[in-house]
């Protein structure tokens, strides 16, 4: 017995940060939106003959095997299953502690800043729902892995974004409530054609931890600090215009306000591109709207927001500045 379960990493297009309890609802209209892209996060289950679990990642080409009776409390805040701990705890979620094999591959560059950890976890959950025959209950899933990776980062408020898509697919605007998430699909047809057309998404070859970053301006919002607080409060701005034109249907408008985002979470977060995307910028200015790096606080990817009619010209310097071109194509929603 074996199954196969994917779920999408994300893009976030405008509104990250905000998606941090309880910001999200201090600020005045919050909105995050992202969608769900091709790239995928893969879980495969099988059986095998062993008092334990054994976790294979393709992505680092390693295999590790932990005995069921190390499986308990106190080895997951002690290091004892070092950076597997995550995977453990969401099967540990299930009481599943031995005779499986899983079979780990991310989809998304390491530290890319498009959320590739968390739509692993949910797409493991998903895969032990269908395993358990349990079924799925998407916020429950999404909270219980939002907790598990909170307390693994130990960075602070694990924001909540990251989860959706894996899940839902489509083009989404999350809204907080009191208590709970709002789920928007704003997904269509002529929306998902204007950003793959208008979009484009490089892999810088940079590392990086984006909620390192984001943990500072957390802090800093809360020490009352102007230019952090009047900062996102124009990207809350940004967002919510942007969740109107999709809402409206004026999809011409987006890419801009793409890069506006983009433009002001520079001023957020000092570094945020690295010298090499700063190389790329200068050379593209005439050429694009600009540049918005993906991951609250910055990875290693990020999105070219251009008119359609200069991809291709996007496309050449971005692999003259040795940089990889990611596919873009937005998910349809799921059901």
């Amino acid at each position: 017995m074996s199954n196969v379960t994917s779920g999408s990493v994300r893009v976030d297009l405008l509104g990250g940060t905000l998606d941090l309890n309880p910001i999200n609802l201090i600020i005045p209209n919050v909105v995050t939106l992202n969608l769900a892209t091709s790239l995928k996060a893969k879980v495969s289950l099988s059986e095998i003959d062993f008092d334990g679990l054994e976790i294979v990642s393709k992505d680092y080409q390693s295999t590790e095997r932990f005995f069921s009776k190390d499986i308990k409390e106190e080895n997951f805040h002690n290091g004892f299953f070092g950076k597997l701990s995550f995977v453990v705890q969401i099967f540990d979620l299930f009481k599943l502690h031995r005779g499986l094999k899983v079979e780990l591959e991310s989809g998304s560059p390491p530290g890319a800043g498009l959320g590739g950890s968390s739509a692993m976890g949910v797409t493991i959950f998903h895969a032990l729902c269908k395993w358990t025959k349990t079924p799925l209950n998407k916020i429950e899933a999404i909270q219980k892995v939002n907790g598990l990776e909170g307390r693994i980062l130990d960075s602070g408020p694990a924001g909540y974004q990251d989860y959706y898509p894996a899940l839902f697919g489509g083009v989404l605007a999350l809204v907080p409530k009191p208590g709970l998430i709002e789920v928007n699909q704003m997904f269509d047809a002529a929306l998902k054609s204007h950003l793959e057309e208008n979009l484009t998404l490089v892999y810088s070859g940079d590392t990086r931890l984006s909620g390192i970053n984001n943990w500072e301006v957390y802090k800093a919002f809360f020490n009352k600090e102007a230019h952090v607080r009047t900062g996102l409060n124009q990207i809350a701005e940004l967002s919510h215009r942007a969740y109107k034109a999709m809402a409206d249907k004026k999809y011409t408008e987006l890419p801009k306000l793409i890069a506006e985002e983009g433009a002001e979470r520079k001023k957020l977060f000092p570094g945020i591109m690295t010298p090499s995307m700063l190389k790329l910028e200068e050379e593209l200015k005439g050429k694009i709207h600009g540049i918005k790096v993906c991951g609250a606080g910055g990875g290693g990817c990020f999105l070219i927001a251009h008119p359609k009619e200069n991809k291709t010209e996007v496309e050449v310097l971005v692999r003259k500045h040795a940089m990889t071109l990611l596919p873009f194509h937005v998910e349809p929603p799921l059901s």
